[in-house]
């Protein structure tokens, strides 16, 4: 866990894990988009403008999507909405608005839609892959505890600590995982590891109350989404390899295709992936079809369904027009 990776020198400033994965995949993003759309596209500047936009819109979605999913923990201090250097954004949010924005941009100019959504979900893949890296550094998005020979453990203070120290009702746990004396803490809250005793450092470092060993769900989910953009882009492939022979009546190559494969691959590892985690919590909201389970789990059974109607209604659709570019 490395929320900052380092301190720039001269100036109080510090580089945060979390935020330099996320440009980096960012970065990674563009140039997949760039280098997969020169054929379709009348100027690639357009692509490097149209994803400034989407990761812009996209970190504002994630953002207001974690707000609304946590508000109990913003309503005292409304200010701390725009901290988002100190983490909390959500997937499912950043796809929302990074997908808006670009849907607007590409019928203000007039560009083949749902041929730059095939695309971009591609970029988007090869993004999360990263950023659930700096998920790992950030120490959040955190698994269960488990005593496979891959469990990690996270420093004392981190939200998985934290979690397993003290009862989580929202997860129908009236126990702490963890137990530790009363001295570790002040009036319930947990001390900061600086006003720990020197014996007490050592007891939740090396000691009977160090964090438990979890699954670095992080690492996984960072896995899922590398394969998952991996299976994205042969499919695109196939796609643009039946377009260009003309063999219109081979199945699932529309344009539109991989965007919509892309809710209903991620919608079912998202789903198991949740059984792993252990810091979202269990809901029973009346618009939820598996209640019990997590937001992102319900979200998840409406991405698939969305993702298998939104194929169906694709494969039925015309070709875009092609731009005046062609392959």
């Amino acid at each position: 866990m490395h929320p900052e990776l380092f301190r720039i020198p001269f100036t109080s400033l510090t580089v945060k894990g979390y935020g330099l994965m996320l440009v980096i995949g960012f970065l990674m993003a563009v140039h997949i988009i760039r280098r997969l759309s020169k054929n379709i596209t009348p100027d690639p500047q357009m692509i490097t403008n149209a994803s400034l936009y989407c990761l812009v819109v996209g970190v504002i979605g994630a953002r207001i999507f974690y707000v609304l999913h946590h508000f109990d923990n913003f309503k005292y201090n409304l200010m701390s909405v725009f901290a988002i250097w100190e983490g909390g954004l959500e997937l499912l949010g950043g796809v929302v608005g990074s997908i808006g924005i670009i849907v607007l941009y590409l019928r203000y100019h007039k560009l083949p839609v749902r041929q730059y959504l095939d695309i971009l979900v591609i970029g988007l893949m090869f993004t999360l892959a990263f950023g659930r890296i700096g998920c790992f550094f950030n120490g959040c998005c955190y698994g269960k505890p488990c005593d496979l020979p891959w469990a990690v453990r996270f420093p004392y203070g981190s939200f998985a600590y934290t979690s397993q120290v003290e009862p989580n009702p929202a997860r129908n746990r009236a126990s702490p995982q963890l137990r530790l004396p009363d001295d570790f803490f002040n009036s319930g809250i947990l001390k900061p590891y600086d006003q720990l005793t020197s014996q007490q450092k050592e007891m939740v470092t090396t000691g009977p109350y160090r964090c438990l060993a979890v699954h670095p769900t992080e690492l996984y989910s960072s896995a899922d989404a590398a394969i998952i953009a991996s299976l994205l882009y042969l499919f695109w492939r196939r796609a643009q390899n039946a377009q260009k022979a003309k063999n219109f009546l081979k199945p699932l190559t529309k344009p539109g295709g991989t965007f919509a494969l892309m809710f209903i691959l991620y919608s079912g590892v998202r789903f198991f992936e949740e059984f792993l985690r252990d810091d979202n919590p269990f809901e029973y909201a009346w618009w939820m079809i598996y209640k019990g389970g997590t937001i992102s789990q319900n979200l998840s059974i409406y991405m698939l369904i969305f993702g298998v109607v939104l194929m169906l209604i694709f494969q039925m659709l015309p070709a875009d027009k092609q731009s005046s570019k062609t392959r």
